[in-house]
């Protein structure tokens, strides 16, 4: 029963606590949703505030801005106004000055007329006078103007003819002077050698007892060397010296060298002859184009063929009456930018052509051929320009020249060639030209003795005074220079000299 009433009185008690919990969570739900309501008022309050705040903000900014337009467009107004105020002012000027031009163009119109009436007056007046005239001189206006054009076109062609002579004769003298002072400012800023190229190389030796193992049992090694190099060698009684003869420099040149290193390595026989020629004629080979490049390296020449550079390094072992080849293309080279320089022209182009106007003569293409020719083909074979291979062709005279450069170096080989010490002659061929010149001057008539001097650079003619005047004297001369011109071959220059004198003789008695 106890357990009974415990239990009720738990059950009374837990429902009582119930009912007071939920009073109580009931009471604070409605404090909480009250506090809830009212800072939700507070909060739409501020809201509304901030939104009042914006709205006036962007009422300010949209009124400023619409006074800003409305301010623009006020100015635009204006500016229109002002605008149609100033071209309604042009109109009106505008009008008036045409009304002024209208004026002046009804003046005009009335002098134009006046001045047409004139016009017609002062002709029917010419027209007159020209009658007048015609009938008091006997002939037509025409006739009269063309006898009068006639007689000026005299005057001016006498006058003219007069001028033109005078110009040339001052030309001929200024370029006389000209070319005089470029030649030889030309040749005094080159420097030259005078060495002239031998047939013969002498090699030395240590001693005498060597020319016996040169020349070998029965000769063997002379010949087998002679047939090697095509070289003459020539042993005879000069002490510790042996004779190296040929025409041909670079036959010489394999044939000391081979010589030299058979000396000092000491095998001397046909067969170790053989080897070291062929090694000698590569080395050779090789320093051959050396030089070619050395040489346009030196001369400031470049992008040449590197065949064209070969055929340069050959020039070293060929030589023309004595005078080295390369020395001489070099000289004309240096001649050709000097003088191309001096009459304002293209110095580097002047000198590739000096240096490359003799590589004819040592090529073994197509011989029969002269050698400006073969040495115009090869430039052109090997991509040379047009004005570079007319005048490596031309410097001869075998073709046309057609540019500037051309007589530059006909001109410069000429000085590199002609220069005193040069070039060696064969005596004979000097005495003959001698005798030609003389020859060819006594074959005129009047004259009475002819003497080639100075080398054959100065003729000298003497002619009868009661068989030629002074002025055919004159004409003799240019005669002579001209055949000798045409029909003789020399180095330089010649000049003819004409003597013609009176002798009045007497004896005192």
């Amino acid at each position: 029963m106890e357990v009974l009433i415990g239990i009720v009185a738990f059950v009374l008690g837990g429902f009582l606590a119930w009912l007071i919990y939920s009073q109580a969570m009931k009471s604070r739900s409605q404090k909480v949703l009250r506090e809830a309501e009212g800072e939700a008022e507070v909060i739409k309050k501020d809201k509304i505030l901030q939104a009042k705040e914006k709205f006036l903000q962007l009422k300010a900014e949209h009124e400023k801005e619409i006074n800003a337009r409305n301010a623009k467009l006020l100015g635009a107004e204006n500016r229109i106004k002002q605008k149609e105020v100033g071209l309604s002012q042009r109109m009106e000027d505008f009008q008036r000055k045409k009304k002024e031009v209208d004026v002046i163009r009804e003046n005009l119109t009335s002098q134009l007329e006046l001045v047409d009436k004139k016009n017609e007056e002062i002709d029917k007046m010419h027209k007159q006078v020209v009658d007048q005239l015609e009938a008091i001189a006997g002939i037509s206006g025409d006739e009269a103007k063309e006898m009068l054009m006639e007689s000026l076109k005299a005057e001016a062609k006498t006058e003219a003819m007069s001028y033109i002579n005078d110009i040339m004769d001052e030309a001929k003298i200024n370029a006389n002077k000209e070319s005089k002072r470029i030649v030889l400012q030309t040749i005094q800023r080159v420097a030259t050698e005078s060495a002239i190229e031998n047939s013969v190389t002498i090699f030395h030796i240590d001693s005498d007892e060597m020319k016996g193992r040169i020349i070998g049992r029965e000769g063997r090694n002379i010949r087998a060397l002679e047939a090697a190099t095509g070289v003459e060698i020539i042993v005879d009684d000069t002490p510790e010296a042996i004779v190296l003869s040929a025409f041909d420099p670079m036959r010489r040149e394999i044939a000391r060298l081979a010589l030299h290193q058979l000396v000092t390595d000491g095998r001397i026989h046909p067969a170790r002859i053989e080897e070291v020629v062929n090694k000698v004629k590569k080395q050779v080979e090789e320093e051959i184009i050396e030089t070619g490049k050395r040489t346009t390296i030196d001369l400031g020449i470049h992008g040449l063929h590197s065949e064209l550079i070969k055929l340069v390094g050959k020039m070293k072992y060929r030589s023309s009456y004595g005078q080295n080849l390369l020395q001489h293309s070099r000289e004309t080279a240096n001649l050709c930018a000097i003088m191309a320089t001096e009459l304002g022209l293209n110095p580097k182009k002047a000198k590739r052509a000096g240096l490359l106007h003799d590589i004819g003569k040592v090529s073994d293409e197509e011989p029969e051929l002269p050698h400006a020719i073969l040495g115009m083909k090869l430039a052109e074979k090997y991509k040379e320009k047009a004005d570079i291979c007319n005048a490596i062709g031309a410097h001869h005279d075998e073709i046309e020249m057609s540019t500037m450069i051309a007589p530059i170096v006909q001109v410069c080989d000429a000085i590199s060639g002609a220069r005193p010490g040069a070039r060696r002659e064969v005596i004979e061929a000097y005495i003959k030209r001698l005798k030609d010149l003389e020859s060819l001057a006594l074959s005129y008539p009047g004259v009475l003795k002819t003497y080639a001097i100075q080398a054959g650079r100065e003729l000298r003619v003497i002619v009868g005074s009661e068989k030629i005047t002074d002025k055919e004297a004159e004409n003799l001369s240019y005669d002579i220079a001209r055949k000798i011109q045409t029909e003789m071959t020399y180095p330089g220059q010649v000049k003819i000299t004409v003597i013609r004198e009176t002798r009045a003789i007497s004896y005192a008695k």
